[in-house]
């Protein structure tokens, strides 16, 4: 192997780390120090390049393919590893705007948008019950296990990209759903009390109570209601890394 071809196989290494490095929030994300992202990348592909083969013969007209394949693939990976975030995002910004939050905002370290407090709140929960779980050792498991069913070289897409993305999407809308119903139904009944009392005391002023009242009750039931992130994120977050599996299977 002469000095391009190590050069070649070496950098091709580092494609598919450096995605899932940049697009997951365990390893520190898009908004994390290059430096640190850079050595992290650069420490994974250290540790693979005695396990993973190197493919023969690329061209320079080959090697793009093999590089955009390389991204495609721990795209993928990321995007089903960012399902739990985007749920308990999703939900987040569902209790927030219930509550009467949604005005107040941040800039949420992850994103680094200006996000809802309850929305940042319940994703950086999320991260922090998967960084205790293991989740990060589980992705660099997979990543691992990635180069033996996807070799690096040329592939072509299948027709269950589509299937898989959807079912990414679908989880994301069940397990944000699952955080806030909750608190979402409470509220609901509380609006419906307020609504009923309104009607039999017409001098009741459903503004000025309503707003506190609402405030007061969604966040007591979400405190309340905080308990069951732990086994939420130990049940999905498996499930999770394997949609991510899936989709990126699709780049066979």
């Amino acid at each position: 192997m002469n000095e391009f071809a190590a050069a070649t196989r070496f950098a091709l290494l580092l494609v598919r780390p450096g995605m899932l490095v940049m697009g997951t929030p365990y390893f520190g994300g898009a908004y994390a120090p290059a430096v640190m992202r850079a050595g992290l990348t650069m420490l994974l592909a250290f540790m693979l390049a005695p396990l993973v083969p190197a493919p023969a013969d690329l061209t320079m007209g080959t090697l793009t393919f093999v590089v955009l394949r390389e991204m495609l693939i721990g795209t993928a990976l990321a995007v089903g590893v960012r399902v739990l975030l985007s749920a308990a995002d999703m939900a987040g910004q569902l209790l927030g705007f219930q509550i009467g939050l949604s005005y107040g905002s941040l800039v949420d370290p992850q994103s680094g948008v200006r996000n809802g407090v309850l929305a940042s709140l319940y994703s950086n929960l999320v991260i922090i019950l998967a960084l205790i779980g293991g989740a990060h050792h589980a992705v660099i498991r997979a990543m691992a296990a990635s180069y033996a069913a996807l070799p690096i070289g040329l592939g072509h897409v299948d027709g269950a990209l589509v299937p898989a993305t959807a079912r990414l999407l679908g989880m994301v809308m069940v397990l944000g759903i699952r955080i806030a119903g909750p608190v979402v139904v409470v509220l609901l009944a509380t609006e419906l009390l307020l609504g009923f009392m309104a009607r039999v005391a017409p001098s009741f002023n459903v503004l000025v109570v309503g707003a506190p009242a609402r405030l007061v009750i969604g966040l007591v039931v979400a405190a309340a209601t905080l308990a069951t992130l732990p086994p939420l994120v130990a049940r999905y977050g498996p499930i999770t890394l394997d949609l991510a599996v899936q989709t990126a299977r699709a780049f066979r």
